[in-house]
């Protein structure tokens, strides 16, 4: 796990500024970032699940629109920034389509603990560290900054106290 920079700490808060959008749009959680190498910010976008689709995560949002828009180079060099750790679906497509680094706010682990804290049920899908399904990606996170904040989004879009 790399350090986290004051440059990551910044862009980490705009993905739990989107997080908050999605929160307050009566969705789930989640906001993220994708940058280029040269730090311009490409591609933004926040979980958009509450309709029933729950493949509607920003992280694999970010995954198709690179393939798409960029060269295999550029997203070997681009950053992904983002509130939460990725679920196993959002890393594989990362991983699956060349992207570079992930920087995450909160883990997986976290929100697991949380949400078992609150009495609530497991997720459907195992909640496996990125590494474990994207083991050549480089990650940095959590930032125990944000801890606090996203866990109180995250009670919130439950409907429960933290």
């Amino acid at each position: 796990m790399n350090e986290l920079t004051e440059t990551d700490l910044l862009h980490l808060a705009r993905c739990v500024e989107l997080a908050e959008e999605a929160v307050a749009d009566g969705d789930e959680p989640f906001g993220s970032l994708l940058l280029s190498a040269d730090g311009e910010v490409l591609f933004e976008d926040r979980n958009r699940v509450k309709d029933g689709d729950h493949t509607r995560h920003p992280e694999l949002a970010i995954a198709l629109w690179a393939v798409r828009a960029l060269s295999s180079q550029e997203r070997a060099a681009a950053v992904v920034y983002t509130s939460g750790e990725h679920c196993p679906m959002c890393a594989a497509a990362h991983a699956w389509v060349g992207l570079g680094r992930i920087v995450y706010a909160s883990s997986s682990a976290q929100l697991s603990a949380w949400c078992e804290g609150w009495g609530l049920p497991p997720a459907p899908v195992a909640a496996l560290p990125i590494g474990a399904v994207a083991p050549f990606t480089p990650t940095a996170g959590p930032a125990p900054q944000f801890e606090e904040r996203i866990k109180a989004l995250q009670a919130a879009s439950r409907g429960v106290t933290p």
